[in-house]
């Protein structure tokens, strides 16, 4: 078990030069130390994307499928020069309208720079440029592409907080950042731009319609069906599950039968707050946004509620309620569905 160093740098979120030990992080990421970092999506666990062993570390802390590929996290487009053998003119221009932001573009991959291990044996690569600033300063200042899948155990909620990386990763790494919670709360949008019109890989806060309004008619409708090699993360394996078995309500409308559940005092429901009235006294409720249509709450809130579940340990199992299915709820839903295994309750309750 490592001894891992923690960093509390919320007081110097946008002066981190003045941070008595900033030299020591940058240090410690040069020479190849696993070290998590905050971004705007999810606390991520990052290492030199140059170094064949701390790549593979990160796997290794996580127990992360080796075919599953990383995203390499960058400061600067002009970075992509060293390891991207082309770019569209197309691609560019939503790079100048997103970045920095949350969301990755698939590129096809030069090699010889990038370790092998890091794109999971593809030819091409993922790259995102956050803007949390912190994140933004590390990799202006280590100046090297850092390879940075969500920091938690492989299959687990992602982390949105440092206590949820913490939970995951003590011990397993050589380093965590500390600082304040993440603001999207959910996973960066992962788009195919090795073949045109593009593909949405994995949906996030940034949708097809945002990318259409910029490139109109550039965003395939379709979606990608991943069952052999995942070309993104979060395609392939069962991810953002909690411990609690975990069930998706689709209505929730009338009160609950009393007698649906005999033990209501053991259930737990996840749900908004304008929906709250109708869930049983007994039962525990975790609230995700104020109502249905608050979208926005609901992803930032989605995986805390996940870890909050878990730590209620007189509950036995537990109901999520699934938000209306329109093009804003895609990615919320896309992690419920994940968490729960595609169990889904349509009349169980009505």
């Amino acid at each position: 078990m490592l001894d891992t160093k923690i960093w509390d740098v919320r007081e110097y979120t946008y002066n981190l030069n003045a941070y008595p030990q900033f030299d020591e992080i940058i240090r410690m990421y040069r020479e190849g130390q696993r070290i998590v970092l905050p971004t705007e999506t999810v606390y991520g666990l990052g290492g030199n994307a140059l170094n064949e062993e701390t790549v593979k570390g990160i796997y290794e802390a996580k127990g992360r499928p080796s075919d599953n590929p990383l995203i390499i996290h960058i400061y600067d487009t002009e970075q992509l020069d060293d390891f991207v053998t082309s770019i569209s003119e197309t691609t560019l221009k939503l790079m100048e309208a997103f970045w920095p932001g949350p969301i990755t573009f698939i590129l096809p991959l030069k090699k010889g720079f990038l370790c092998e291990r890091v794109t999971g044996g593809l030819n091409s690569v993922a790259v995102r440029m956050p803007s949390h600033p912190v994140a933004r300063y590390i990799l202006k200042k280590a100046n090297i592409p850092i390879a940075a899948p969500s920091a938690n155990i492989s299959g687990r909620p992602s982390p949105t907080t440092f206590e949820h990386a913490y939970e995951d990763l003590n011990g397993r790494v050589e380093g965590i950042i500390q600082s304040t919670p993440s603001d999207a709360g959910l996973e960066s949008t992962v788009i195919d731009c090795t073949s045109f019109p593009y593909r949405i890989a994995r949906p996030g806060t940034i949708t097809r319609q945002m990318l259409n309004e910029i490139l109109p008619n550039s965003i395939d409708d379709t979606v990608i069906d991943m069952t052999e090699k995942p070309i993104a993360p979060g395609m392939k394996y069962k991810h953002y599950a909690p411990d609690t078995p975990l069930k998706l309500i689709e209505h929730i409308g009338n009160d609950i039968p009393l007698d649906a559940y005999n033990k209501w005092d053991e259930v737990a429901f996840i749900v908004p707050e304008s929906l709250s009235q109708y869930i049983p006294k007994d039962a525990k409720v975790i609230i995700l946004s104020q109502d249905e249509f608050d979208i926005k709450t609901a992803n930032r809130n989605l995986y805390a509620a996940l870890h909050k579940l878990d730590e209620l340990k007189e509950v036995s199992n537990a109901y999520i309620y699934g938000y209306p299915v329109n093009e804003e709820t895609e990615a919320l839903r896309n992690r419920m569905m994940k968490a729960v295994n595609h169990q889904v309750v349509k009349d169980e309750f009505l």
